[in-house]
């Protein structure tokens, strides 16, 4: 039992590594030596290959195939820092840019809201079928927007950001701090629902860095400019946004399903209307963040 399940979990893993590290490294070394034989022919290295000796043959595959594993561990590695960046976590030496893409963001929710009032206003009955496609639109991207004051300077960021803050303007919980408790009450098909959405997003960031990577090897040849810049472009509009867009909403309905999980561990009062919700939520997450030496507050009994 135990070896076929080691097997199974071994298979797995080899699967994931090889879809989501390996291969893209290897596409990325392949493109170089690509545009490497783009300008100089296949033949010179395919002769030096040939006159090298059978172990040094044997070596310098074997380098290859290190040099290919441990390119795509190391870019793995700076994942979260990369996809924070990509967010708008910047240091304070681009703060002059930070301002002024925070600006852009502001003037395109601004346009969004007046759009969507007036297009709500009219009543959706008499809205035609663009006219009522296009509220929709206006209405998901409001809703991947956070408020103003917590505006991020990408799209990218707003999206994340957007969902950080929806569970505190809904129920009082600071989803920051909140979360890495709810984590431990979460139902394990729901963790694996949320891993198997974070590990989409990461792997759409590695995807995205190695397209901009590959934008080295145009000391060969322009058209590895121009794939590494197809790359980086589909990697962020097709496939970043869109796998943050669903980890998001799985991290809002966390939250809306699960929160009261959260109270019943804690032995905290259940609330009983939704305005109640919201002033102990602000309450528990207080107490969550710095403790309480209250007197006057009980806790709920436990459940037997």
């Amino acid at each position: 039992m135990l070896p076929k399940f080691t097997e199974s979990l071994s298979g797995k893993l080899a699967e994931r590594w090889l879809a989501t590290v390996f291969a893209p490294a290897f596409a990325f070394w392949l493109g170089g030596m690509a545009a490497w034989a783009k300008r100089f022919g296949w033949q010179p290295l395919i002769s030096a290959f040939n006159t090298l000796p059978d172990d040094t043959q044997l070596a310098l595959l074997l380098g290859s195939f290190i040099l290919v594993t441990l390119s795509g561990f190391l870019v793995q590695r700076f994942e979260l820092t990369l996809l924070r960046w990509l967010e708008g976590y910047w240091p304070l030496v681009l703060r002059p840019l930070h301002l002024r893409l925070l600006v852009h963001q502001a003037q395109r929710l601004k346009r969004a809201k007046e759009q969507f009032q007036r297009l709500a206003q009219r009543g959706i009955d008499t809205l035609n079928p663009i006219q009522r496609q296009q509220l929709i639109a206006l209405d998901w991207q409001l809703m991947q927007t956070p408020p103003p004051q917590f505006l991020m300077p990408t799209r990218l960021g707003n999206v994340l950001r957007a969902a950080e803050q929806r569970p505190k303007i809904k129920y009082g919980l600071d989803a920051i701090l909140c979360w890495p408790r709810l984590w431990l009450l979460l139902p394990k098909d729901v963790q694996q629902e949320l891993e198997t959405a974070r590990d989409s997003l990461n792997a759409a960031v590695r995807l995205w860095l190695w397209g901009v990577l590959s934008i080295i090897w145009g000391i060969w040849t322009w058209w590895a400019v121009a794939i590494g810049l197809m790359i980086a472009v589909f990697a962020y509009y097709r496939w970043i946004l869109d796998t943050a867009a669903i980890y998001a909403a799985l991290l809002e309905s966390a939250f809306d399903l699960y929160r009261l999980e959260l109270y019943k561990a804690l032995r905290w009062p259940l609330p009983a209307t939704p305005a109640e919700e919201l002033k102990q939520g602000k309450k528990l997450t207080a107490y969550l963040w710095r403790g309480s030496e209250s007197t006057t507050w009980h806790f709920t009994q436990p459940e037997k």
